[in-house]
């Protein structure tokens, strides 16, 4: 059995976290002391790992908890799915670190943007995600995104973040604020609007994932400025606790 906190040394993930996980019933502990501190055996860490696995196919907190509660969830096909991402992943920075090489050494300049091209792995987890898209969520994000064209999807992916550069400007207010509320509120509705229902469980999910170190913090970031998605996940939590 591990502590909290060793559980939280050994993977990299805060404990804040760790009891966020508790509290979506996505992770919880194996059992706990008397005194209430929460300890995990090997099953429970098996589970965290298949967690981390799923975020690199980024699915939100709320798909991953249906596919590992699923009956019939598949852990050794849900691995080689997430071996096989990882390898393009890895194959694509491999091609880019050599490319640059190349620049430095060779001190030309060199027109070619294809090492850029991510279409192989974002191809390879949208697949990913139809097969284990069994949440109610991906399936209405599915049916509302069918009959868009690039430039729609573009449009409103670039209103989201325009609401997060919104919430950039608040960003040294008080996260429990009228304002910061206002905001959690509209960003609620943006995402029902154009994605799937956000429910307040959903919304929440979203809130820990923004200001986990990754992709979503830093393209929120880009968009408010430093620290944007941090403010945005506390003004979400406090939003949804005064529910």
């Amino acid at each position: 059995m591990k502590t909290v906190n060793e559980v939280s040394k050994l993977t990299g993930v805060s404990i804040r976290t760790l009891q966020y996980y508790d509290k979506l019933g996505l992770l919880t502990p194996s059992m706990r002391t008397e005194a209430g501190y929460r300890l995990y055996d090997d099953t429970a860490l098996e589970r965290l790992q298949q967690i981390l696995l799923f975020r690199e196919l980024e699915f939100s907190l709320a798909e991953i908890k249906d596919i590992l509660d699923a009956p019939d969830f598949d852990r050794e096909r849900a691995l080689a799915q997430q071996i096989e991402l990882l390898t393009l992943k890895k194959e694509r920075l491999e091609g880019i670190i050599a490319f640059a090489r190349e620049i430095q050494q060779k001190g030309d300049r060199k027109m070619d943007f294809e090492i850029f091209d991510n279409r192989k792995v974002r191809e390879y987890a949208e697949r990913a995600k139809a097969e284990w898209g069994s949440t109610k969520e991906f399936a209405e994000y599915e049916e509302k995104s069918k009959d868009r064209s690039e430039e729609d999807s573009m449009n409103i992916a670039e209103g989201l973040m325009g609401i997060f550069a919104e919430f950039g400007r608040l960003r040294g207010a008080d996260a429990d604020s009228a304002d910061a509320a206002a905001l959690v509120k509209k960003l609620q509705g943006y995402i029902s609007e154009n994605y799937y229902s956000c429910s307040d469980e959903m919304l929440a999910s979203l809130g820990q994932m923004y200001a986990a170190d990754g992709e979503f913090k830093a393209n929120i970031d880009k968009a408010g400025g430093d620290g944007t998605a941090e403010f945005a996940s506390r003004a979400i939590a406090e939003y949804v606790s005064g529910r």
